[in-house]
């Protein structure tokens, strides 16, 4: 009995962990890279597992962060590279795009900031690539990069 149990156990666990890396080797690719023709940060779909500070709709929209001078959108960007598990994926002048991974599963997120001097301001749009919800990471991470900013002098 004990066997038994022991083996269901094992099958059980093998079928966990290869499920798990199933997902971390078939992740979809990024969704709506880059600004818009308007030069704005894309909307995605209606799934809770994104957040832009462009977006109009209620469920998506979180502020710009703030960035008055240009010396602010490079304190802006090293931030984003302090998050845990953060690579840049694509740089130039005023935007950066990067992966961030969580911790256990490795799931990857986009992030991207887009610097606008003409309102001050550093656009930012956080989404999860897999599943539909986030369970609030991507806001969280917005709002972590805010208070970053916002301790330095």
């Amino acid at each position: 009995m004990l066997i038994k149990l022991s083996i269901a156990a094992l099958i059980g666990l093998a079928v966990v962990v290869l499920g798990l890396l199933g997902l971390r080797l078939f992740q979809p690719e990024p969704r709506a890279l880059g600004l818009t023709a308007a030069g704005r940060l894309a909307d995605l779909d209606a799934k809770p597992n994104w957040v832009s500070s462009d977006s109009e709709l209620p469920d998506h929209a979180i502020a710009a962060l703030p960035a008055a001078t240009p010396d602010r959108w490079q304190a802006a960007r090293a931030a984003a590279l302090a998050l845990p598990r953060t690579s840049i994926a694509s740089e130039s002048d005023n935007y950066l795009y990067l992966e961030c991974r969580s911790l256990l599963f490795r799931y990857v997120d986009d992030l991207e900031l887009h610097y606008r001097p003409d309102t001050g301001t550093v656009a930012v749009r956080s989404a999860s690539r897999a599943g539909h919800g986030d369970m609030g990471v991507n806001r969280r991470r917005v709002e972590t990069l805010r208070t970053a900013l916002e301790a330095q002098p």
